[in-house]
């Protein structure tokens, strides 16, 4: 399939891959990670049509990082937040681990090292299935329009269709309608051939 990406849509894979890493060397690539890396290029037809329907290429990076944001307890904002929602106090949570374990007992924690013996588990590559199928509807997408060549347009349609990751959450909470922006990147494509 990568062998179909233009140079550009390539370059956001692999800007993509170095957003997850900055987060931590385990970190898989997410949806987030992909629509930074579109976000990345400022002058790819994404991007413009993005500015065009009032988004700003700088606030969608201040969501992402708000959601991905560590706090004290080790979670993003949103986790905390949806916790909240529950009942569920996690400064209260922190501050008896901390009671119990000692001051910052989870700042240090390190994820556990992966069996080296016994059946093999399949670690899922680099990629998240969110953005695994993102990049499969970015396929499908470029098919749909019988384009030869897989864009950074087609990984923005690709975004959009999948529509249940934090790169679909960030662009709602910035007002975007994802069905009409979709609309103006097939006009944006049509206009452009």
């Amino acid at each position: 399939m990568f062998e179909r990406f233009t140079d550009r849509a390539r370059d956001v894979v692999r800007r993509a891959r170095d957003e997850a890493r900055a987060e931590g060397p385990q970190r898989r690539v997410g949806t987030e990670h992909l629509l930074l890396g579109v976000l990345a290029d400022r002058d790819n037809l994404a991007v413009r049509v993005l500015a065009e329907a009032g988004v700003r290429a700088d606030d969608l990076r201040a969501a992402v990082a708000r959601h991905v944001d560590r706090g004290e307890s080790g979670l993003a904002e949103a986790d905390v937040a949806a916790l909240r929602e529950i009942g569920i106090d996690v400064s209260a949570v922190v501050a008896r681990i901390e009671e119990s374990f000692g001051p910052d007992a989870l700042r240090g924690a390190e994820p556990p090292m992966p069996r080296r013996w016994g059946r093999r588990r399949d670690s899922g590559g680099p990629f998240s299935p969110r953005a695994k199928k993102v990049l499969e509807l970015s396929l499908r997408e470029a098919v749909r329009l019988r384009h030869q060549h897989i864009g950074t347009e087609h990984i923005l349609l690709g975004l959009l269709r999948e529509g249940q990751g934090l790169a679909a959450l960030v662009l709602a909470e910035a007002g975007v309608d994802l069905g009409d922006l979709r609309r103006r990147v097939e006009l944006a494509l049509r206009t452009a051939a």
